[in-house]
């Protein structure tokens, strides 16, 4: 499915879905070499992770600065993931204004699933995001392949 472009701004910064905006280079970076879940993902499964999900982007300036990518239908399920912002450019509500643009999407806004993990950011997700533990977690289940 094709996703119309979103954007918005928040004070100087720009969160825009625009494929066409996102650096591959930067988003690279953030992901494989500075969070704690990606570490040392290659870079070809990171471009064809972009490239196959619904992708917002931070921008300051024209630099990219946050990212964040939604695996999703479009219709029933989504997941968020890989939500990074710059440790330089923190402390300005990125992350939040990031998720609220995310779930804001037309496309997402009434979907019936959307999920996230984190390891230690519980507090804030529930807080402005809605989320919540999940309610049957002995209902879900993981094959993890290990590298």
């Amino acid at each position: 499915m094709v996703s119309e472009i979103d954007e918005v701004t928040h004070g100087e910064f720009l969160i825009s879905n625009d494929p066409a905006k996102l650096q591959l280079d930067v988003i690279y970076d953030l992901i494989a070499n500075r969070s704690y879940w990606g570490k040392g993902r290659p870079r070809e499964i990171m471009d064809r992770a972009v490239e196959n999900s619904l992708c917002y982007g931070v921008y300051h300036l024209g630099k990219q600065v946050g990212f964040a990518r939604v695996v999703t239908d479009y219709a029933t399920f989504a997941w968020l993931c890989d939500v990074y912002v710059d440790e330089a450019f923190r402390g300005h509500g990125l992350g939040k204004a990031l998720v609220q643009a995310v779930i804001s999407h037309p496309h997402l806004k009434d979907i019936r699933r959307l999920l996230l993990a984190t390891r230690d950011a519980h507090g804030l997700y529930a807080g402005y995001g809605g989320f919540e533990a999940l309610k049957n977690p002995e209902r879900w289940m993981e094959r993890l392949k290990l590298a």
